[in-house]
C-alpha cells in the first residue's frame, strides 16, 4: 500500500479524537479502537493485548536490535476544577485543551506519525510502536503485562524511547518508589501501672533508624535513597498503653537497589513488621554513553533527571529515555492543554532524532 506521509496536521486530528473519547485509566477500550483503527487506516498491521496497542515495522528482523516507542493512551480523572469540558478538544490561540492533551496525546499522536512514516523504512533497527495502558496506575494490564507479551512472542526489547511532557528534553533518570505500611507490635498495659510494652516507643525506634539510615551503595546519576516517615498512628484511649502502632514510609528508590532488595535491607534493620505495598515503580538510569542519549544530545535536547514516574519504571533492565512534547507542569491538572506548534515540532524532533539514531547504531 503506497502511503502519503502523516503530517502534525494528522497528528492533531488524531488527537482531538482521543480527546473526545474517555480512557480513564482501566478504562481505555474504546481509545485502543480508535488507534487501531487509525493504524488500520495507514494499511498497518495491528495487535493489541488487553488495551495496549503494538505493531512492529515491516522489515522486522530478530538479529537487529529493537526500538520501543512508547507512550500511554490512558488518562487520570478530570479535575473538579475543569472551566472547559475535559472531553471536547478546545482549540484556542494555538493550544488544543483538553485532558490527556499533554499527558501522554502529544506524544502519543506523534510516536504514531513518527512509526507510521519510518514503517517500511530500511533501518539498522526494528521499530515497535506501543501505545500502552493503565500507566497513569502502574497496573497490571499496562506495561506491566506487555514486556512478558512480548517474550512470548519472541521479541526482545534493547531500548525505549518513552514519549512524556518533558518540553522536548531527555530525562535520562527518574527515582523509583515504594510505599511502606509498617507496624510496630508491643503489649497492652495500664498506663498507670507502667505495664505493657508500649508500641509508640517501638515505632519511634525505627522512625528514627529510619531517619538516619544510610545505604551503602549510592547512585551515580540518582544519589543517595531518600526516606520520610509521613503518617503514624496508635492507640485507643489516653490510660492505655498501645500494643500496635502503625506509620508509614514513602522511600524514593535508586538504580542503585532493586525495590525488593532495599525493603529486605530495612527489614533487617527495624523490628517492625514492613509491608510494601508494591515494587512495581523501579527506579531508571542510563549511561550518557549509550547511543539513546548521544542521539537525544545530537538532536538538541538536553538532559536532566526527572521527578516523575513513568512506563520507565517497569522497563527494568531495558535502556530507556524519556522525552516527549509538551510540559510536566500542566499534567493532571485542570484545563490542560497543548501547543500545536509543539507538535510539530516534536514530531520534527522525533524525525530528526531517528537520523541521529542511525548514525550511532
Amino acid at each position: 500500500m503506497d502511503r502519503a506521509k502523516l503530517t502534525h496536521k494528522d497528528a492533531i486530528e488524531l488527537l482531538d479524537l482521543l480527546i473526545a473519547t474517555p480512557s480513564i485509566s482501566r478504562e481505555e477500550d474504546k481509545t485502543a479502537d480508535l488507534i487501531c483503527r487509525f493504524m488500520q487506516t495507514q494499511g498497518i498491521p495491528t495487535y493489541r493485548h488487553f488495551n495496549n496497542v503494538w505493531a512492529k515495522s515491516l522489515n522486522y528482523d530478530s538479529a537487529k536490535p529493537t526500538l520501543l516507542l512508547n507512550s500511554h493512551h490512558d488518562t487520570v480523572k478530570p479535575s473538579p476544577a475543569y472551566t472547559n469540558p475535559p472531553f471536547q478538544p478546545i482549540h484556542k490561540d494555538g493550544r488544543i485543551y483538553g485532558l490527556g492533551s499533554n499527558d501522554a496525546g502529544a506524544s502519543v499522536v506523534s510516536l504514531i506519525t513518527t512509526f507510521c512514516n519510518h514503517y517500511d523504512a530500511n533501518l539498522p533497527f526494528n521499530l515497535i510502536l506501543l501505545i500502552s495502558a493503565e500507566e497513569e496506575v502502574t497496573g497490571e494490564h499496562g506495561m506491566r503485562a506487555m514486556l512478558p507479551y512480548f517474550k512470548q512472542q519472541g521479541i526482545n526489547i534493547d531500548m525505549a524511547l518513552v514519549g512524556e511532557p518533558t518540553g522536548l528534553q531527555a530525562a535520562i533518570g527518574e527515582r523509583g518508589l515504594v510505599v511502606l505500611d509498617c507496624t510496630a507490635h508491643g503489649k497492652q498495659g495500664h498506663a498507670a501501672r507502667n505495664e505493657g510494652v508500649n508500641a509508640i516507643y517501638k515505632a519511634i525506634d525505627d522512625i528514627q533508624k529510619i531517619q538516619h539510615f544510610q545505604f551503602e551503595r549510592t547512585s551515580t546519576l540518582l544519589g543517595p535513597i531518600k526516606m520520610t516517615a509521613t503518617m503514624i498512628q496508635a492507640g485507643q484511649q489516653h490510660n492505655v498503653v498501645p500494643d500496635t502502632c502503625s506509620f508509614v514510609v514513602d522511600i524514593r528508590t535508586t538504580d542503585a537497589y532493586s525495590n525488593e532488595e532495599t525493603v529486605k535491607i530495612l527489614q533487617e534493620h527495624l523490628t517492625s513488621d514492613l509491608r510494601p505495598r508494591s515494587t512495581h515503580i523501579n527506579a531508571s538510569a542510563i549511561d550518557a554513553a549509550h547511543p539513546l542519549v548521544v542521539a537525544a544530545k545530537a538532536t538538541g535536547a538536553d538532559t536532566f533527571v526527572s521527578p516523575t514516574t513513568s512506563d520507565m519504571a517497569v522497563l527494568r533492565g531495558i535502556p530507556s529515555l524519556k522525552l516527549g512534547i509538551g510540559e510536566s507542569s500542566r499534567s493532571h491538572s485542570a484545563d490542560e492543554f497543548v501547543l500545536e506548534k509543539e507538535i510539530a515540532d516534536g514530531i520534527a524532533f522525533y524525525e530528526k532524532y531517528i537520523e541521529n539514531l542511525l548514525l550511532q547504531l
